[in-house]
This record gives C-alpha cells, sequence and structure tokens, in this order.
C-alpha cells in the first residue's frame, strides 16, 4: 500500500513538473519594425528591396521574405535545393523556368519550383510587384546562384500578356505630377482589383463604362470604351450598353456617351 502511494505521488509531482514546464515563446515581430535590405546586385538586376518575415533557426528550414521589385527588376537565374513557393501581394510580375515560357503573375497567385529548377523570376517591365517567397535551406544552402537574366531573354513577350490595361497606364497619364496616385493606379486599381479572378476582364470593363455613362464622365469614358473593346466587348454591345442607361442614368448622359463612342469608334458624324 505505501508503495503504491509512493507511484502515486510521484507520478503527480511529475505531471505538475511538467505542466510547469515553459514552452516557447509566440514571437511576434509587428510590422514596420522588421529591417528592410537592398538584395545584392550580384543576384538581382534593377531596385530589389527584400524584408526578411522568418528566419529558420535551430532544427528549423523555412524562411519567408517579401520582396519588392521595382518595374523591370528581377533576380538572375537560380536554382534551390529544397524548392520555393512565391505569393504575390502586389502588381504585376514574370516568372520563367529554363527551356520554359514566360509567364504573366498577378496578385493572389501561387507559384511553385520543384527543387534544382533552373528559373528567375521579377517584376514587369513597367510594373513593380512585390512577392512573399517561401524556402527551405538544406546544409545551410537556400539557392544556387547563376549567370543573370539578359535584357533579350527579360523582354519576351510573356505568355499570359495582360489584357486588363496597358502596363504603367497610370504613370503615362499622370507619373509626373502625382507620381503616389499612378502607382496606386497601377498596382492596385489595374494591378490588384482588374486581376481579381472574381470577374473577367470584359465583365469589368462592362461595369466601369456603365458607371462612368451614368456618371457623365466624359474623358474617363473615352479611355475605358478603348479598353472595353480590347477586353472583348463589341461596339454594338457598348451601343447597347449607353441606350440602355439612358433610360436609367438620363438622356443627356447618354447623348454624351454616344458622342464619345463615335469619337472612338471612328464613325463619321452624319453631315446635314
Amino acid at each position: 500500500m505505501k508503495l503504491l502511494a509512493a507511484t502515486a505521488a510521484a507520478l503527480t509531482l511529475s505531471m505538475l513538473d511538467t505542466a510547469g514546464a515553459a514552452e516557447p515563446e509566440l514571437q511576434i515581430r509587428r510590422a514596420g519594425t522588421r529591417p528592410v535590405y537592398t538584395a545584392p546586385a550580384e543576384n538581382f538586376t534593377g531596385t530589389v528591396q527584400v524584408e526578411m518575415l522568418q528566419t529558420p533557426a535551430g532544427a528549423e528550414r523555412a524562411s519567408a521574405g517579401s520582396v519588392s521589385f521595382a518595374p523591370g527588376a528581377r533576380t538572375a537565374w537560380h536554382s534551390h535545393p529544397l524548392g520555393q513557393t512565391l505569393v504575390v501581394t502586389a502588381g504585376v510580375g514574370r516568372v520563367q523556368r529554363w527551356g520554359g515560357p514566360m509567364e504573366e503573375i498577378r496578385v493572389g497567385d501561387v507559384v511553385h519550383i520543384a527543387p534544382q529548377v533552373k528559373h528567375w523570376h521579377g517584376a514587369a517591365p513597367d510594373s513593380a510587384m512585390t512577392h512573399i517567397a517561401i524556402t527551405e535551406m538544406q546544409d545551410g544552402k537556400a539557392a544556387t546562384w547563376l549567370e543573370h537574366v539578359s535584357d533579350a531573354q527579360y523582354l519576351v513577350p510573356s505568355e499570359k500578356a495582360a489584357t486588363v490595361a496597358p502596363a504603367g497606364q497610370g504613370r503615362q497619364l499622370f507619373g509626373d505630377i502625382a507620381p503616389k496616385f499612378a502607382q496606386l493606379t497601377d498596382e492596385v486599381l489595374f494591378g490588384d482589383v482588374w486581376a481579381r479572378p472574381g470577374l473577367s476582364p470584359r465583365d469589368r470593363s462592362l461595369i466601369t463604362v456603365s458607371a462612368l455613362i451614368a456618371m457623365n464622365r466624359a474623358e474617363q469614358l473615352r479611355g475605358h470604351l478603348t479598353l472595353a473593346r480590347r477586353n472583348g466587348l463589341s461596339d454594338a454591345e457598348l451601343i447597347e450598353a449607353i441606350t440602355q442607361l439612358g433610360f436609367y442614368a438620363g438622356w443627356p448622359s447618354a447623348v454624351t456617351a454616344i458622342g464619345v463612342a463615335r469619337e472612338v469608334f471612328g464613325v463619321p458624324a452624319v453631315q446635314p
């Protein structure tokens, strides 16, 4: 009986010791407190900023970093011993494996590169791009860096060319007077909102054109009618939208829109 009591007491103490053992604390590195450094020129072309989100320690192998590429910036050709996963968080970019086509990547896209596959990734020529790179280390090594991506390799049209809007449109229109607004237009409006998979570019164009007609925004409507045609809407469909909106948005707005459409479609005015 005494032996059973002693055994029970020992087990109880052991459980108490285990319950009271200190576990590792959660590590929270607040936004704005993590250092950002410029990526080395020997491995990158153009301006590239890296913010390390997680660095492996001890037996851990996975690292995560937010990498921001200026327009035209890219990595050199390289590979990873255990592969890499990229999550695009802003802008429009490009990725290519050796011997494969250039692929366009946009916000929300996830790219996985298999181990030992030679590849590169970076921004589009006229758009910045940011992605989170998740990489595992093997024997203390995360990447094997190779030669730079030449301009001839980089400037080949991508497999998925942008059909939403001309890259860098905001910079072209008002980058000289409102650079931040131009950046938001290119990276957030066209680089993110217009690239979301919930609606096709065609449907987004129809919605945008309809809103501009209803608000009687002739200057913006001119550019978006051109974009709508490129995104697959026919002239007849756009005229039908204007006709329909005449009853809901007002006849004067529809008359203005028809005048803009005549100009965009290249239809000469009827001479009296």
